[in-house]
């Protein structure tokens, strides 16, 4: 709301200074100014509309503490001049999430307030492992608040919804698509895949350098160690956002000219930042494989991870110390047996994994296991916050043969590509449709 005040307002603040005489003189001037006068100020504590969408308020504070959940709580490391383009894409990704609750209400799609708990429940015990008081207090640590981060979780709530109400029923595709897919698959033997991730900023000729800047503070941040699944899902836009950015495995003649020129050339675990039709990509390389071919990366593993956690209060010397005798006892550990007896003597927690794929582990730890004999463990990894781990191999099954996409999994990739296809020109609908007022 906009507080309106009069010119004879104004006047009182700027001569609250003058004697009662001159104030006598300036109601004989013909301005009609009241002698009680109200000065009626701008309150402070009032926060304005940024946006509003459809009659939906986005405010600065909005933009703020969606701002410190996507930085991590690091705000004060992005640079002042790339912070109105970063403003303008959060502003954006809102507008798009408003769009996205305000369609669902549309469609009488409630979304319960149990389902959204249940969401962050789930999110937080699994991503960020603390308490429901920690958790609340690492939030406001980062700048941002419980209302922001299960507001974001609604949007995707809602637009998943939605897609699968109004989008999924009405794709189609056809047995001969999918046979001529297959087809041309089997005459691909040997060529290779690349299992990429992407970041995908929207950009044209009058703001491109200030978006390519945006992408390389972004590329600094996962540099540093953001995961690049939440920052793809809170600043990517494309639909992959929803997926962290997770592009599948794709051929290069699947792939803009840009990016399957950069796939080919990177090493797995590179990230780089192109340009890509319409925008700028972070392009990430996950992995690799070869149509056809049987890959040992395939091997199925049967692993005991050993976990030791520290005190948050230990030092560092005290956690070097219990580092290298925690790494010692793993690395004489014989056998999937002894691990649990070692683990019982450091009051450390040991989970059984079966049927883990080597291919799923990060890419140090693959090669690690590559070498491993059946009863040995890798060395300690970890560190004072998050603790220390280990993995014993207590089993090795071999790759199983290479096989072709088959047919049901061809149709369930077309018809999630038209999907997502749709669900971006859904959404550009919406845009296109919504009255959307600046400040």
């Amino acid at each position: 709301m906009t507080v309106m005040v009069s010119m004879g307002a104004i006047i009182m603040s700027l001569s609250s200074g003058i004697t009662a005489q001159n104030q006598d003189d300036s109601l004989d001037s013909g301005l009609n100014i009241p002698a009680d006068a109200q000065l009626f100020e701008n309150n402070p504590n009032v926060r304005k509309a940024t946006a509003i969408v459809n009659g939906t308020i986005i405010t600065g504070t909005d933009i703020d503490h969606r701002l410190g959940l996507a930085s991590n709580g690091q705000i004060s490391r992005i640079p002042a001049e790339q912070m109105p383009a970063i403003r303008a894409q959060i502003l954006a990704q809102l507008i798009d999430e408003t769009l996205q609750i305000q369609e669902a209400e549309a469609n009488e799609i409630e979304i319960t307030d149990a389902e959204v708990n249940s969401n962050v429940e789930t999110l937080r015990q699994q991503n960020f492992r603390m308490s429901k008081a920690d958790f609340a207090k690492h939030l406001k640590s980062m700048g941002t608040s419980e209302d922001s981060f299960r507001r974001q979780i609604k949007g995707q709530i809602a637009w998943s919804r939605v897609v699968r109400r109004n989008v999924t029923p009405f794709i189609n595709v056809s047995e001969e698509e999918v046979t001529a897919i297959v087809q041309r698959a089997a005459a691909a033997k040997g060529t290779t895949e690349y299992k990429l991730s992407e970041i995908y900023l929207r950009a044209n000729e009058s703001n491109q350098e200030q978006v390519l800047g945006t992408a390389r503070k972004l590329l600094d941040e996962i540099a540093k160690g953001a995961n690049f699944g939440q920052i793809a899902s809170q600043f990517s836009e494309s639909t992959t956002a929803a997926q962290g950015g997770d592009l599948g495995w794709l051929r290069p003649n699947q792939l803009p000219t840009t990016l399957a020129q950069a796939a080919q050339k990177m090493d797995q675990g590179e990230i780089v930042v192109i340009p890509s039709p319409g925008g700028i990509s972070i392009l990430a390389l996950v992995d690799t494989r070869t149509l056809g071919v049987t890959d040992p990366r395939d091997q199925i593993l049967s692993l005991k991870q050993i976990a030791l956690d520290f005190p948050k209060d230990i030092s560092v010397p005290d956690f070097q110390l219990k580092a290298q005798d925690f790494n010692m006892r793993v690395q004489a550990i014989k056998g999937c047996g002894a691990a649990d007896a070692m683990a019982a003597e450091l009051n450390a927690d040991v989970v059984n994994s079966d049927s883990i794929k080597m291919r799923d582990l990060p890419p140090q730890l693959q090669k690690i296991m590559t070498e491993l004999q059946v009863g040995q463990s890798t060395p300690a990894f970890g560190s004072k916050d998050e603790g220390l781990r280990a993995f014993v191999l207590c089993g090795r099954d071999a790759a199983p043969s290479a096989a072709e996409e088959s047919f049901d999994d061809v149709m369930e990739r077309l018809e999630n590509e038209r999907i997502a296809k749709r669900e971006r020109i859904y959404l550009r609908d919406l845009r296109r449709d919504a009255i959307i007022e600046y400040n």
